[in-house]
């Protein structure tokens, strides 16, 4: 491999910062996390944004959160074809393996796989049509989502869409038969939440789908 650099200065900087400061003096219970393995309560599913910061959101430590993030927090419906897939081999992981109490669903506002999701749905991304688009494809997921908030005023579109994509995950999750059998047997909780990154309000969906309320 001849195409890797290293890394710049102002992360080595952070990284011994942190490692001047915030391990050492946690060092012990980094240990720990290492020999013990970790035990998280919840799972968080969040957007990859870089404005979307869960952790910090909650102010949870190392060991607290199982995370996976990808485009527009999406889950997809159960699929056991063989294939390889992110998602689902980290829902499996943490409902069976790390057997977390909380599998949390986090949306965002001014999401740009949303807006795009909405941008293909509507005509006006055809390239993200193209079967090469890995984007495109994984924007399928809420295709069903854009059906439901097509006939909106156009101004409210882009926003229940941002809703639709953290109930559309909340659905497919109960494809899984290992989350509803630990739903069902009261071993799991499911969460929805919609964050607004320039209010810092957290929205919370109610059991029925349809009303949401600060938390």
């Amino acid at each position: 491999m001849h195409d890797l650099s290293p890394l710049p200065q102002y992360l080595l900087k952070r990284y011994h910062g942190w490692k001047a400061t915030s391990y050492s003096e946690n060092a012990a219970w980094y240990r720990r996390l290492a020999t013990e393995g970790q035990r998280p309560r919840a799972m968080v599913i969040s957007c990859c944004d870089s404005r979307v910061h869960v952790t910090g959101i909650f102010g949870a430590d190392s060991g607290e959160f199982f995370i996976h993030r990808n485009i527009a927090n999406l889950v997809p419906a159960y699929a056991p074809d063989g294939q390889q897939h992110g998602t689902s081999a980290a829902v499996e992981y943490a409902v069976t393996a790390l057997k977390v109490a909380h599998l949390i669903v986090v949306g965002h506002t001014h999401c740009g796989g949303v807006a795009g999701c909405h941008a293909m749905c509507s005509g006006a991304a055809p390239e993200l049509e193209e079967t090469t688009s890995f984007v495109g494809r994984w924007m399928d997921i809420l295709r069903p989502g854009y059906e439901r908030v097509k006939d909106l005023p156009p101004e409210q579109q882009v926003a229940a869409l941002e809703r639709e994509a953290v109930l559309v995950s909340i659905r497919n999750l109960l494809t899984f038969p290992f989350v509803q059998a630990a739903v069902e047997a009261g071993e799991l909780s499911l969460h929805a939440l919609l964050h607004d990154i320039s209010e810092g309000t957290l929205l919370q969906a109610e059991n029925d789908g349809r009303t949401w309320a600060l938390v």
